[in-house]
């Protein structure tokens, strides 16, 4: 998937998950993604780069960067909380979606459990 593909796809998938909201706090050329009033997800063109910021868990980080090599350090963001996935023939729409779903519950699992049971009522 190239760049823009990548980003068309996450903002689709991200905007069929419960209780999103994009907004633009950054300027109109940062897409940014929340849920509980916290970012999960920035779509961006840094650097002439299109690609998009998700948040992970520690040690997926790593290991997703081990694996993909189209999944670098989350730019401008924490390195150890945050990936940043560029276009390349490694990403598929399923791996995009199943990275932008992990990030959506990456921020709910760390909001209040009242908030979650909202946000996440099963």
């Amino acid at each position: 998937m190239t760049g823009e593909e990548i980003v068309r796809h996450a903002h689709q998938f991200a905007l069929e998950l419960p209780f999103t909201e994009q907004t633009w706090p950054f300027g109109p050329e940062h897409d940014v993604y929340l849920v509980g009033g916290k970012i999960f997800m920035i779509a961006s063109a840094m650097s002439g780069k299109t690609s998009i910021n998700l948040k992970a868990k520690p040690d997926n980080v790593l290991l997703h960067q081990e694996i993909y090599k189209s999944i670098g350090p989350g730019y401008h963001m924490n390195k150890k909380h945050w990936i940043t996935v560029y276009g390349g023939d490694d990403i598929s729409p399923d791996l995009v979606e199943a990275l932008v779903e992990d990030s959506w519950h990456c921020v709910v699992d760390k909001l209040p459990k009242r908030d979650q049971k909202r946000l996440r009522p099963e």
